[in-house]
């Protein structure tokens, strides 16, 4: 009896430790030595055939004052993408999501399958949508109306376009950006105490907005951080929409051009592995800064 009592507390006092491992494991191999490796290659020479050359601060130094095309085209893109996919995108998520909520549950579970389903879809499915509507001839969807209407006298090429591809992105991603942080904000809105709006009003709330600023907000902070967070996230570490409307990589001119899309670049394409490595640990800065802000903002104390 004695043994199973000292085996009964010997596993309590080492479940958690056991119960963590497999997280714990899992958090080292995709994202602890993923991370510790980029950092390491940054300051090396690496072109995926020879050893990796040390080289110090000089990928870093290239990429701050050579590289003008990540300087004149990519970060520039990558901030108004980010911008407005990311903040437009987000607040578009509250916007749906509480306007969701105001209605029954039937219309609600079908507009909200509707609203999410664009962010399954894959590069490739995007690709043939909206390369269908954006086609530089006359059987594309646009031009045809265009040209009928008379607005314009010969067909686009927008996607080979420096004026227009960086736009018809933004456009691509915000249809496809009400993902699972959408989802989060609705779960939380939803969750919200209805006696907290009725307390509200007792206290001099006059109407919705001001429902949504001292109410609906501060109640759903958890999920508004977290849909905030992945936001960001999925609006800098986009890539594949340029490359996949325009059909290259670099995309034409570099118009759409976009931090990640210079790392595939890079390490891919012209196997410069150490310098790509670099690229993406200032990407990893920059996620990580606006992932702060985005914490002091609707995290808690």
């Amino acid at each position: 009896m004695k043994k199973i009592v000292h085996a009964k507390k010997l596993f309590e006092k080492h479940s958690t430790g056991v119960l963590l491992f497999p997280y714990v494991l899992l958090f080292t191999m995709f994202i602890i030595i993923p991370v510790v490796a980029a950092i390491a290659l940054s300051f090396t020479y690496f072109n995926t055939i020879e050893a990796p050359e040390f080289i110090g601060m000089k990928n870093y130094i290239r990429l701050l004052t050579s590289d003008e095309v990540f300087m004149k085209k990519v970060l520039p893109n990558t901030i108004t993408y980010s911008v407005i996919v990311g903040v437009g995108g987000y607040l578009l998520s509250f916007f749906l999501a509480w306007s969701l909520a105001q209605i029954t549950k039937v219309p609600r579970t079908i507009l909200a399958i509707i609203i999410y389903s664009p962010s399954m879809t894959g590069g490739v499915l995007i690709s043939t949508i909206w390369s269908v509507i954006f086609n530089g001839d006359k059987s594309g969807y646009l031009n045809y109306i265009l040209l009928n209407l008379g607005i314009i006298d010969r067909p686009i090429l927008w996607l080979q376009s420096d004026k227009y591809l960086l736009p018809i992105m933004i456009i691509v991603s915000l249809w496809s950006s009400m993902g699972i942080g959408f989802l989060a904000i609705l779960a939380g809105i939803l969750n919200i105490n209805e006696e907290l709006y009725e307390a509200a009003y007792i206290d001099g709330v006059k109407n919705r907005f001001q429902e949504i600023i001292y109410v609906t907000i501060p109640s759903a902070k958890p999920q508004m951080l977290f849909g905030a967070v992945m936001s960001i996230v999925n609006a800098f570490t986009s890539s594949g929409v340029g490359v996949a409307l325009s059909g290259s990589n670099p995309t034409p001119n570099y118009a759409g051009q976009l931090i990640v899309t210079h790392i595939e670049d890079f390490g891919f394409i012209r196997y410069e592995m150490g310098y790509a490595a670099a690229v993406s640990v200032v990407l990893l800065i920059i996620i990580q800064l606006s992932s702060t802000g985005a914490n002091k903002l609707f995290g808690s104390d």
